[in-house]
């Protein structure tokens, strides 16, 4: 007697799904972001997409060198203005049914862990001296 495959459950089928789509409009968006000609944008990298399972909506994660919430802001501005073309080019390049909007948003995971990195080491300024007077808790 021989067994049948185990048919995988459809969520985890759409997860695969997603991600595989994610990765699609990464490298779409950014191999397009070479062909725009803006300031704000050139040393701006993709690190990722997050897909809707219904795949309507799509957020492009973002870093960029000086990595400043002011220059996120400018970045996020400046995508806003070319998400129409970049949308355009996704749709061009992928045959799904329908084109998720593009949704850019910074991604602050790098920025996070070297503000953690900085307080372990006691190099950041942020990092005050404890004094025991008003923290008793602390001694």
């Amino acid at each position: 007697m021989t067994r049948r495959p185990r048919r995988s459950h459809p969520d985890h089928r759409a997860g695969h799904r997603t991600a595989r789509v994610g990765e699609l409009i990464r490298r779409i968006v950014a191999e397009s972001m070479e062909q725009i000609d803006d300031d704000r944008l050139v040393m701006v990298s993709v690190t990722g997409v997050d897909v809707d399972r219904d795949l309507h909506r799509a957020v492009v994660w973002f870093t960029s060198l000086g990595d400043t919430e002011e220059g996120d802001a400018d970045i996020a501005e400046a995508f806003e203005e070319h998400s129409r073309g970049l949308r355009r080019i996704v749709g061009d390049q992928t045959r799904l049914r329908r084109t998720p909007e593009l949704v850019f948003r910074p991604d602050t995971v790098l920025r996070s862990a070297e503000r953690i990195e900085r307080l372990l080491d006691g190099t950041d300024s942020a990092d005050a001296t404890i004094d025991p007077e008003n923290h008793p808790e602390s001694w």
